[in-house]
């Protein structure tokens, strides 16, 4: 693996916050940004330089204090960008400096960094994976590959590639993963076969039968605007479980990938929400909204026959 071509991974920073302590940005004479609480005590003093259109009085969302920016008087630390606190005001981390901003979650982890290592920490700020590595790609399908001793080159005036340096594969726990046979159940990694990752008991099991029941529909709706030809197999879409209950989240989280086991949804689209105990399906729309899922599919299949009326040379055709 001598080289690695980043992906943007558009996935949101979900807000699921029930009744806790209400906190708002506000600004200084100065212009730096700080939080305090409803009561008006400061819960992170005013020192950051946001680059965003935060707003004076802007309520805090998720379960910790993001800074999109820097903070007064620092030298800015290479590839992090930002600073997250809990909602105590506790500093916890800074996040991978990537697509002009701080770094997605992918598989409900996002990428930081510490001393110039980088590692996953999860929605709550926990770190998952220390920050070992030079660096480490974004999660896809149970596995990130990462390199030690590899460094940046520009490609064009966008976009930079890691080069040189030695490259593995980890899986969630931060294990190295060992290459294997290739066969029907494995999947590929930069052009090596990995055991697949994900296992489910029965709950979980029953849970994404919902979604398989609906294969065929989700797969002419997610095709429909795709101009090469799939056969019935290249259009068939895996749902999996990339996140599951844990404090300040009550929810599994289930992703949609493509026949190459790729993330199939790269923004909010074709990921959805699975109440803790498996009753209530919802969909994750723009601007950190959750639709009931009967909604968000009759929506999506009017989406899908408006743009199959306007294209009707569309090679993959929208059926019922």
């Amino acid at each position: 693996m001598k080289k690695l071509l980043l992906t943007i991974l558009l996935v949101p920073i979900l807000s699921f916050s029930q009744g806790k302590e209400v906190l708002t940005y506000f600004k200084s004479k100065d212009s730096l940004f700080g939080v305090k609480n409803e009561k008006g005590k400061i819960i992170v003093p005013a020192q950051f330089k946001v680059f965003s259109d935060l707003q004076d009085g802007e309520l805090v969302k998720g379960e910790t204090i993001f800074f999109d920016g820097d903070r007064n008087g620092e030298k800015r630390e290479k590839n992090a960008w930002g600073f997250v606190y809990d909602k105590k005001g506790n500093f916890l981390y800074r996040p991978f400096f990537y697509d002009n901003g701080a770094d997605y979650f992918s598989e409900g982890v996002r990428r930081f960094v510490k001393n110039g290592k980088m590692g996953f920490v999860d929605r709550n700020g926990t770190v998952v994976i220390k920050p070992v590595h030079d660096f480490i790609a974004p999660f896809n399908y149970g596995y990130a590959a990462f390199c030690d001793g590899c460094d940046w080159e520009k490609t064009n005036a966008e976009h930079k590639a890691m080069v040189g340096g030695k490259w593995g594969v980890m899986n969630h726990k931060g294990e190295i993963a060992e290459p294997v046979e290739k066969s029907f159940n494995t999947i590929e990694v930069e052009g090596q076969s990995f055991p697949n990752p994900f296992k489910y008991n029965e709950k979980e099991k029953n849970i994404l039968q919902f979604f398989e029941k609906q294969n065929k529909k989700l797969s002419n709706i997610y095709y429909v605007n795709v101009y090469n030809k799939l056969s019935e197999n290249q259009k068939r879409l895996f749902f999996e479980i990339v996140e599951r209950p844990k404090e300040n989240f009550p929810y599994y989280q289930i992703n949609t990938y493509d026949y190459r086991k790729m993330e199939a949804g790269l923004s909010h689209r074709f990921k959805f929400l699975v109440s803790e105990d498996g009753k209530t399906f919802e969909a994750m729309d723009y601007d950190d909204q959750k639709v009931p899922f009967e909604k968000w599919l009759k929506n999506e299949y009017v989406e899908a026959e408006n743009y199959q009326r306007e294209h009707p040379d569309n090679p993959n055709k929208l059926s019922k």
